[in-house]
């Protein structure tokens, strides 16, 4: 029986970080993954490839150069599924030759198989012909990440009706398109469709969509969204969906029909612990398959085996799952790295990008902080003029006590970039006045910064 210090179920973003970590402590390590090549959903059907496709689109569809050129300019006439799955299979090549050789640099052995839990020490790993090998471990990280969530009701067929893994199989583009789900992952596939021009019905259960979000960001996204032909249909419940040789016909709760080419359906992701045999080590998931988990350590309910990554809830992104899996195994191994920040980025990289961190405008309005907002509209900047960007802008939120700066949210351009600066701001506890003393580089999108600082400050006063 093989011994190793550290076994690892799953090489995406989490695991890959906590294997890597675990051997720089000079621990033997163990990754193991039920797919045939390493990077799990964040490399194969997740994060890479929808922002790869998102990338390729904008690019062949000339949609950053329209605010020049008219909506009617295009890069590529005739774009095709075709043309959007060579970008993605090179870049997906890519990323797995990075990480089989961080693998390699750092001696992390790695194998392919199903992980099925005997004890709290001792693991089966099974291969698709049927091998079995047992493993004896100290610790174990479980990163085995998300599926979608397919409800029964839902039709189903990788034809007219697919999930947020099918979708990126597409053989054509569609005539028109629906997308079930107001979430991160729902919001992006429409919006990059939307940006091919293909027209686009969004329906939401709820009345809002993106609810973690600063209200007046969220209500700038969905003016964009429908300013360029998008149709959002909020609070609506779906009673019905059939599907024919023409597309899929939904009907609503209140009664309204939505015809479309295909459907996405993209309402929640469940994760992947099936097959782990989770009660040999005294472990229950949800109902949504996800694992609770020691905030700060990432220990299950088992002291010697973690969780991190998608597989236990949110944020479920991939920044957060590398810093998670980075923890647990420090925690594993009695290191004490340093507590980390208590704000972090969330980036959504749909057409327009949002971008947030620290508080929202109605978790300080709830807070009883007194506070001021600075606003810089991308327009209205140099570098907005020679992009030809019409839209998006920059909201940073000041306490009127400390003049810290409490949160900073964009919609636009470039938002998943921007939003560090802000990000730095406040986890150095910076205040309005870091912006209005500083210079920025000219012209570009950051100098909004500066904007939005004296905006406030103007109301503020010099303090």
């Amino acid at each position: 029986m093989d011994r190793i210090d550290m076994l690892v179920i799953g090489s995406g973003p989490a695991g890959r970080r906590a294997a890597v970590q675990s051997a720089k402590l000079g621990k033997s390590v163990l990754v193991v993954d039920k797919g045939r090549r390493l990077g799990g959903v964040s490399v194969h059907t997740g994060t890479i490839p929808s922002k790869t496709l998102r990338e390729t689109v904008l690019n062949l569809s000339g949609w950053r150069e329209r605010g020049f050129y008219g909506q009617g300019y295009r890069v590529k006439q005739d774009i095709s599924a075709i043309d959007l799955m060579q970008r993605l299979h090179k870049t997906l090549d890519h990323e797995v030759e990075v990480l089989q050789h961080q693998f390699m640099r750092n001696m992390v052995r790695s194998g392919f198989g199903e992980v099925r839990f005997l004890d709290r020490n001792t693991a089966e790993i099974r291969t698709e012909t049927g091998e079995c090998t047992l493993v004896e471990f100290d610790k174990a990280l479980i990163a085995t990440g998300t599926h979608p969530y397919r409800p029964s009701h839902i039709p189903f067929d990788r034809s007219r009706v697919f999930d947020s893994d099918e979708i990126l199989e597409l053989e054509r583009i569609p005539r028109t398109m629906t997308v079930i789900g107001g979430g991160v992952i729902g919001v992006e596939y429409a919006t990059i469709f939307s940006a091919l021009d293909v027209p686009v019905t969004l329906v939401e259960a709820r009345d809002r969509i993106l609810d973690f979000v600063d209200r007046e960001i969220v209500e700038d996204f969905i003016h964009q969204m429908r300013d360029r032909g998008m149709t959002i249909r909020l609070g609506a419940r779906v009673r019905s969906i059939t599907t024919g040789p023409t597309g899929v016909d939904l009907v609503l709760d209140d009664g309204r029909r939505v015809r479309s080419d295909i459907l996405l359906f993209a309402a929640g992701r469940a994760g992947n612990v099936e097959r782990l045999n989770l009660p040999a080590i005294g472990i229950a998931p949800d109902s949504r398959g996800r694992l609770k988990v020691n905030p700060h350590t990432f220990q299950t309910e088992a002291d010697n085996i973690y969780a991190a990554g998608d597989v236990i809830g949110f944020p479920a992104l991939a920044s957060t799952s590398m810093e998670q899996g980075r923890v647990a195994a420090c925690h594993a191994f009695q290191i004490s790295p340093p507590p980390p920040p208590e704000t972090f980025p969330y980036g959504i990289y749909a057409v327009p990008e949002i971008s947030t961190v620290g508080q929202s405008e109605e978790e300080v309005r709830a807070s009883g902080e007194p506070y001021e907002c600075g606003i810089a509209r991308f327009r209205e900047t140099s570098r907005g003029h020679i992009m030809g960007v019409h839209a998006g802008f920059l909201k940073l939120i000041f306490s009127l006590k400390s003049r810290r700066l409490l949160g900073a949210h964009i919609v636009g351009e470039g938002a998943t970039e921007l939003i560090h600066i802000g990000q730095a701001v406040i986890n150095l506890q910076g205040t309005v006045d870091f912006f209005v003393e500083n210079t920025f580089n000219y012209p570009t999108l950051a100098e909004a910064y500066k904007v939005a600082g004296l905006d406030a400050w103007n109301r503020m006063g010099a303090g």
